[in-house]
C-alpha cells in the first residue's frame, strides 16, 4: 500500500440545500444538548468499487443544529481511510466543510484504492472523533470469486418495532455488503401505520413528512438507531429506494398517500425526498439523479439496481385492461434500455437485479373473501374482485414481457430478481407464460425478503402468526404453481450466498419485532443452480 499511495485529498461530495424545521428534537439524542460537535448519527460506507468507496457521516456542530433545522455553524470535518484498524497506515484523507446547506451531512467519494481490500475509516471535527467503520472494496472486474454474500433487508418502519434484523446481520462477520431493497424510512404520521395499531416508538416529526425539513428530520431519527448504526459501521451498504422514501404507492406524478393542493405539489415533495435521501444515505446519485446503477463483483456477479418509482406511470385500478398498455411503464424507456443493454453485455456468471416490486406474476382468484380482504389491505388494493397487485410488475405487463422476452431471445441465463416491498417472503420461478407453466418453462428466478418490522397479514388481522396466513399461502401456491414458497406473516431478513454453482437465499425470522432484544432463527432456504432458472428448497442455510 505504501509503494502505491493514492492522493491524500480525494473528491468530496456532500448533500444539498436546506429548509426550515419543526418538532426536530427527537431526531437527535439528548447528549447533543451538552456537547458539540458530535457524531450522533453514526457513520457508513456504500457503493463499493474495485478502486473506491463512498464514506458518509453527519456532524452535529452545536446543540441546536438538529437535522432539518438549517441551524449550526460551518464545521470542518476530516476523514481518514486506513489499511489497519489502529490507523498506523493511513492511505487516504481529506477535509470537507459541513454546512447547514447540506444538513451537516458529509460524503467522501474515495478513489485510488486496492481491489478486494478491507479498510477502516473515521471522521474528526474539533476535538471529537467518530466511531471507526470497516469497509471493503469490490474485486477487480476480471477476478475469479469463489463466493459472494449479502445481507438483504427491506421495509423497516420505526414505529412498528426495533431494527433487530440489522443487529443480527452486523453480528455475522461473513457478509460482503448489506443490500437494502427499499422503504428505509416511512413517511406516515405517528399512529397511522405501526405495529398492529400500537406505536412501539413514535415518529419525528409526528405529522406526515412533506417538506425537505420533514424528510431530513425523519432520516435523522432513523439514523439514531443503535442497531442500524452498528450494521452501517460494519460493512458497506448498497441501497435503493421504494415508495415510502417518498409516499405510499408513489409514481412519477403523484402517490396514493399524497393529496394535491392539501399537501403541496408532488414534484416539490419528491424533489425534497430525493435531496434528503442522497444527503443521508451512503449512495451515489446515479443516472438522472436516481438510484438505478450497476455494481460488479469480479466475474461472479453483476448487480443491476433499479428505480421503479421515478419514471412509472400511475397504477391502474384492478380489472382495468390498461395494465397491458404499451403506453404505460414501470421503468421508463431509458432505464429499460439501460437494463437490457447491461444484461446483454454481462459476462459474469450471475445477473442480480435489485428490484423494488415483485416481478413474478401472482393471481389471487382462488382466495376466499375472509383471506382476500386482509391481503388486499396489505397490498393497498380494493378488496372486491382482486386479481393482481397493480403496484407490482403485474400492473405493467408490457414492460415485463419486454424484459423477459429480452432474456429469452438473447439466451441470458442465471438472472435472479431480489425484491422487497410486500412484507412477506417468497421464492418463485419467473415463468415465460404463467398460464402454461411449468410446460412453458422459467426464464429467471426471484427471492423476496419480508419486512424488517412493517405490518403483514397476521398483524393486520391481529391474530397469532400462521393462524390464517397458512391457508392464504396454500391458496396462492395452488393458483400460482411457479410460487414455490410464501411466508405471509414473519418479520426478518435474508442472507444471499452466491457461488459459481448456485445462488441461495437463507431466510431468517425475528422472535418479536417489538422487543429490542429479539432473537433470530433460520426458517427456510431456497436456491437456483447455474443454468436451471428454477428454485428448489434446501434443508440447511449456507455455513
Amino acid at each position: 500500500m505504501t509503494s502505491a499511495r493514492p492522493r491524500r485529498r480525494q473528491v468530496l461530495k456532500a448533500g444539498a440545500l436546506a429548509a426550515g424545521a419543526s418538532a426536530l428534537a427527537l431526531s437527535t439524542p439528548a447528549e447533543a444538548a451538552t456537547e458539540a460537535p458530535r457524531f450522533l448519527h453514526g457513520i457508513a460506507s456504500g457503493d463499493p468499487l474495485p478502486d473506491g468507496v463512498l464514506l458518509w457521516t453527519r456532524v452535529t456542530p452545536t446543540p441546536e443544529a438538529v437535522p432539518g433545522s438549517t441551524l449550526g455553524p460551518d464545521t470542518e470535518v476530516r476523514w481518514e481511510l486506513a489499511a489497519d484498524q489502529a490507523f498506523t497506515r493511513v492511505v487516504a484523507s481529506g477535509t470537507v466543510t459541513a454546512t447547514a446547506a447540506t444538513d451537516h451531512t458529509v460524503k467522501a467519494d474515495v478513489r485510488g484504492l486496492t481491489p478486494d481490500t478491507t479498510y477502516w475509516y473515521r471522521f474528526t471535527a474539533g476535538s471529537s472523533t467518530s466511531p471507526v467503520g470497516r469497509t471493503h472494496t469490490t474485486p477487480a472486474a476480471d477476478a475469479a470469486l469463489a463466493r459472494l454474500r449479502f445481507g438483504v433487508a427491506s421495509c423497516a418502519n420505526w414505529e412498528a418495532g426495533y431494527f433487530s434484523a440489522y443487529r443480527h446481520l452486523a453480528a455475522r462477520g461473513d457478509l460482503d455488503a448489506f443490500l437494502f431493497l427499499g422503504d428505509y424510512i416511512y413517511e406516515y404520521k405517528t399512529g397511522e401505520f405501526c405495529a398492529r395499531g400500537k406505536v412501539v416508538r413514535p415518529h419525528a416529526p409526528t405529522h406526515e413528512i412533506l417538506t425537505l425539513a420533514d424528510y431530513r428530520t425523519r432520516h435523522g431519527q432513523y439514523k439514531t438507531d443503535e442497531d442500524l448504526q452498528a450494521l452501517h459501521a460494519k460493512i458497506p451498504t448498497i441501497a435503493i429506494w421504494d415508495d415510502h422514501e417518498f409516499a405510499n404507492d408513489a409514481w412519477s406524478g403523484g402517490a396514493e398517500n399524497h393529496t394535491p393542493g392539501v399537501e403541496g405539489d408532488w414534484a416539490d415533495r419528491m424533489a425534497a425526498a430525493k435531496q434528503a435521501y442522497f444527503e443521508w444515505m451512503p449512495v451515489r446519485p446515479s443516472i438522472a439523479g436516481t438510484t438505478y446503477r450497476r455494481l460488479r463483483y469480479g466475474r461472479l456477479a453483476d448487480l443491476h439496481l433499479m428505480d421503479q418509482r421515478s419514471f412509472r406511470s400511475q397504477q391502474v385500478k384492478v380489472g382495468n385492461g390498461d395494465i397491458d398498455s404499451a403506453d404505460r411503464t414501470l421503468t421508463g424507456r431509458a432505464q429499460m434500455d439501460w437494463l437490457k443493454a447491461g444484461l446483454s453485455a454481462s459476462d459474469t456468471t450471475w445477473r442480480l437485479i435489485g428490484n423494488e416490486v415483485m416481478i413474478s406474476p401472482v393471481a389471487f382468484f382462488s382466495l376466499p373473501d375472509y383471506l382476500l380482504r386482509p391481503l388486499a389491505k396489505l397490498l393497498g388494493l380494493p378488496g372486491e374482485g382482486l386479481a393482481v397487485n397493480t403496484d407490482q410488475w403485474d400492473g405493467y405487463t408490457h414492460d415485463r414481457r419486454e424484459l423477459l422476452g429480452h432474456l429469452k431471445t438473447n439466451g441470458i441465463t442465471n438472472t435472479v430478481f431480489l425484491t422487497g416491498d410486500i412484507h412477506s417472503a417468497w421464492a418463485a420461478d419467473v415463468p415465460n407464460e404463467a398460464a402454461t407453466y411449468p410446460l412453458s418453462g422459467s426464464i429467471a428466478t426471484e427471492f423476496v425478503v419480508t419486512s424488517a418490522t412493517s405490518d403483514n397479514i397476521d398483524d393486520l388481522l391481529k391474530v397469532a402468526p400462521h393462524t390464517v396466513s397458512l391457508a392464504a399461502a396454500a391458496a396462492i401456491r395452488t393458483a400460482n404453481p411457479h410460487v414455490k414458497w410464501v411466508d405471509l406473516d414473519s418479520h426478518g431478513y435474508g442472507v444471499l450466498d452466491i457461488t459459481p454453482e448456485q445462488a441461495q437465499m437463507d431466510y431468517y425470522v425475528l422472535s418479536d419485532r417489538t422487543r429490542k432484544d429479539a432473537t433470530s432463527s433460520w426458517t427456510r432456504s431456497y436456491r437456483t443452480r447455474t443454468g436451471t432458472q428454477r428454485v428448489e428448497r434446501v434443508n440447511n442455510p449456507v455455513k
